[in-house]
């Protein structure tokens, strides 16, 4: 409802613009017995895309940022258990994220650094999403 009533407005000044939406590594993958949050942002990532498709015509782009685990009051419950501690051993770079490392992601999607990208997903998670064998 938000990004509707912003992008009215741009639309009405014909400014073009962009809509960050910021979802979840989980938008992307599942995890165990937290079925409702990845569903939920999974579904950010598909509103994400809609919005990309519908308002590009405007100039307005679309794109959604998918933190990893970050040093947070909301996940320090989990990074605290066992299963955090093995998670936090099996990332690529062994460290949660701080904050401030959101910046230049942020940075690049809401400036014209990426007036070409709409749709797209930007991952900063610390390796955690790679895939490994």
């Amino acid at each position: 409802l938000v990004a509707q009533a912003v992008v009215r407005g741009m639309i009405e000044r014909k400014s073009g613009g962009a809509i960050i939406n910021v979802a979840s590594v989980l938008g992307l993958a599942v995890q165990k017995w937290t079925a409702n949050y990845p569903a939920s942002k999974a579904a950010l990532v598909h509103l994400t895309r809609a919005m990309a498709v519908e308002w590009a015509r405007y100039g307005i782009r679309a794109n959604a940022l998918l933190p990893g685990y970050f040093a947070t009051e909301m996940s320090s419950g989990y990074l605290e258990s066992e299963a955090g501690q093995a998670m936090l051993k099996r990332m690529p770079m062994r460290k949660l994220g701080d904050p401030a490392d959101l910046a230049g992601a942020l940075l690049l999607l809401a400036s014209d650094a990426s007036r070409y990208m709409t749709g797209a997903t930007v991952t900063v998670d610390g390796g955690l999403s790679i895939p490994s064998i």
